[in-house]
Order: structure tokens, then C-alpha cells, then sequence
């Protein structure tokens, strides 16, 4: 498999590309695969550990999302770098894009950042992703009818106390055209408990699948998995297996492959 990546200067590269057959019907993207940092960030202070946790990546999202890409022949695009340094599944404008405090975790690195030095990350780090997700998406629309986008991110087993009972979760806005049909294939399997919009909700506004999915009308839905199911490679395997023939389906379906614009729940009401 080949890889391709764009380089933020400084020698760091802030994306991943796995090529995949543009026409196919399906693009991945993984917003939070690494927990790395670029080495002029240093640590942001942080130690090792902190970075191993949920607040620094999305544990078992990359092998999963890479074998997904391998079995589909589906384009892939992800993040190199640590949600601790700019979360890429925020809007520019949210101030949450930088953490302070991330899960009881002070980060020492980003305590006194100031507007120009979260503009020079969201110029290296962040913006770079939604580029290339941007120009990979108009590629695709050149080539085939347009796709259906698939977001894969993963969760904790437990917050702040309270087990979590979801296997995984589909979350979405409003436009429901890839999200039922996920929820009732992979529903169908009497072993899990799937979640509708759990352990969140699908509609924050300027996130990755706003941008990139409901203002271009593209169907689309994020998937999360509980992280305990997914961190080593046999997980991911069963995972794979899982989720291979679902995604196959949904790109067969044409009604799926058409744009169409749904209004967003994040934009508040809608206007009558």
C-alpha cells in the first residue's frame, strides 16, 4: 500500500493519504490517528502516558481505518498529529480547538497560547487536512457519482465513572441516507448494542463531516468505536470483518450517491 503525505514545515508531515479507487463510492477519513508532535512542540509538557490516553488519539482508529482502505480499495485521509496540539474535528472559530484541560489533564503547552500561535497551527496542522480532504473530494466528484464519507473514531469504555453499554455508536446531523441503513446492518448482530447519536451527538457545527459532507450534500456518518475493541490487532481484524460489507452496500446504494442538502441541526431552528 502505498502512502502519500503533505509536508506543515519543520520537516513534520500533518496527513496521511491511502490511495484508493476514486470511482469506488466511499472516502475514509480518521481526524484523530496519531498521537504525535511535531519535535518544536517538544512534549507540550505532558508526559508519555498522557499522550497513550483517549485525550491524545483515537486508540485503534488508524489500523482499522488502513485495513478498511486495504480490503475496499477506498481512498483514506488522516491526521499525523495529536488532538492535544489542534483537534482537526473542530471548526476554526471553536474554542475548544485548542485544549487547556483535557480530561483532568492540564496541558502544559497550550496554558498561555495566544491568537497568533493558534493561528499558526491551525496554518500548519489544521488546515492542511481539510485542504486535502477539499481537493480529494472534488477528484472524486470528477471521477463517479459522488461519494459516500465515512468518519471512524473511537471512545472510551468508561466516562468519568459510568460504563458505557455501546459497542459502537453511529452519529449524524440530519441527513439520515447513510446512518439507517448503517444502523440496521450493523444492528442485525444480536451481540452488540449499537448506539443512534451515542455516546454523543452528531451535530456540532464546523466540524470535519459538516464541512466536508452537509454543506456539500454528501451522504455520510461517523462511526465510533469503543476503544477496548479495537486496540489490538486481533480486534481490529473483527472489526474489519464486521464492517466490510456494510460499507460495500452502502456504496452500491444510488441513492446514497446523489447530493443532497439536509438542513443542520448545529445551525439552530430552521426558518418556516
Amino acid at each position: 500500500m502505498t502512502l502519500h503525505s503533505t509536508h506543515a514545515g519543520a520537516g513534520f508531515v500533518p496527513t496521511e493519504t491511502v490511495p484508493g479507487n476514486l470511482a469506488g463510492g466511499l472516502l475514509l477519513l480518521c481526524d484523530h490517528a496519531s498521537n504525535r508532535v511535531p519535535p518544536d512542540y517538544g512534549d507540550l509538557g505532558l508526559p508519555k502516558e498522557q499522550f497513550e490516553r483517549h485525550i491524545g488519539y483515537d486508540i485503534g482508529v488508524r489500523p482499522l481505518t488502513m485495513e478498511l482502505a486495504r480490503r475496499l480499495n477506498a481512498p483514506a485521509l488522516m491526521t499525523t498529529f495529536s488532538r492535544l496540539l489542534i483537534d482537526p474535528n473542530r471548526g476554526e472559530d471553536d474554542p475548544t480547538i485548542v485544549m487547556r484541560l483535557s480530561d483532568g489533564a492540564v496541558v502544559p503547552g497550550n496554558a498561555r497560547i495566544d491568537a497568533s500561535e493558534r493561528q499558526r497551527r491551525i496554518e500548519r496542522f489544521h488546515r492542511p487536512y481539510h485542504d486535502l480532504i477539499d481537493r480529494t473530494l472534488d477528484r472524486m466528484l470528477e471521477a463517479a457519482a459522488p461519494p459516500v464519507i465515512i468518519s471512524i473514531h473511537s471512545y472510551t469504555p468508561v466516562w468519568r465513572g459510568v460504563p458505557r453499554p455501546w459497542h459502537a455508536g453511529i452519529l449524524w446531523d440530519s441527513d439520515h441516507r447513510a446512518v439507517r441503513p448503517f444502523l440496521d446492518q450493523l444492528g442485525a448482530d444480536p451481540d452488540l448494542v449499537v448506539g443512534d447519536n451515542e455516546p454523543y451527538d452528531g451535530a456540532l457545527k464546523n466540524d470535519t463531516m459538516y464541512r466536508h459532507a452537509t454543506r456539500r450534500g454528501l451522504a455520510h456518518a461517523l462511526l465510533e468505536v469503543r476503544q477496548d475493541l479495537i486496540a489490538d490487532e486481533a480486534g481490529v481484524m473483527s472489526w474489519a470483518d464486521r464492517l466490510q460489507p456494510i460499507l460495500e452496500d452502502l456504496a452500491k446504494r444510488p441513492d446514497l450517491r446523489a447530493i443532497e442538502h439536509f438542513p443542520s441541526r448545529s445551525d439552530g431552528p430552521v426558518a418556516r
